[in-house]
């Protein structure tokens, strides 16, 4: 199971060298619950990744506003434990609260950013928008 986006942030304060944060980053990929064979489809595969990434999207009725329950999943260590990442700063938020929530400044603040190749950047962005275009999707259908 995936720990909670505070804990993660702890634990990356609590890592100096860039080489542990990798370590971590890709340790949360490997928490991350797998997700089914069958989701691997092409609706699910997120566009503008060098690696394959799968994202889906459900959506919980609750609070009066739907609430996103993310799976995903890629085919490198290192992205899987950036979806996982993003998975635990979204998942559980409604509609709302995940169109307002700055992934790109949390990768910022963790150190993230200046250490990921230009594709991996573009691919957290192209992940990022596909949950932000589902948060919307989810606004404007409830």
């Amino acid at each position: 199971m995936l720990p909670s986006i505070d804990e993660i942030v702890s634990n990356f304060e609590l890592l100096d060298e860039w080489e542990e944060r990798y370590r971590y980053v890709i340790e949360l990929g490997r928490l991350m619950e797998p997700l089914p064979e069958e989701a691997h489809t092409d609706a699910n595969k997120v566009r503008g990744c060098a690696s394959q990434v799968w994202l889906v999207t459900k959506l919980d009725p609750e609070k009066g506003e739907p609430v996103l329950r993310l799976v995903g999943d890629s085919d490198a260590h290192i992205v899987r434990g950036l979806v996982a990442l993003l998975i635990s700063l979204y998942s559980g938020k409604t509609a709302s609260e995940a169109l307002s929530t700055d992934a790109l400044g949390l990768f910022k603040e963790l150190g993230l950013s200046e250490h990921l190749t230009p594709q991996r950047s573009n691919g957290v962005r192209s992940m990022v928008e596909r949950i932000r275009q589902d948060a919307q999707a989810a606004l404007a259908s409830s």
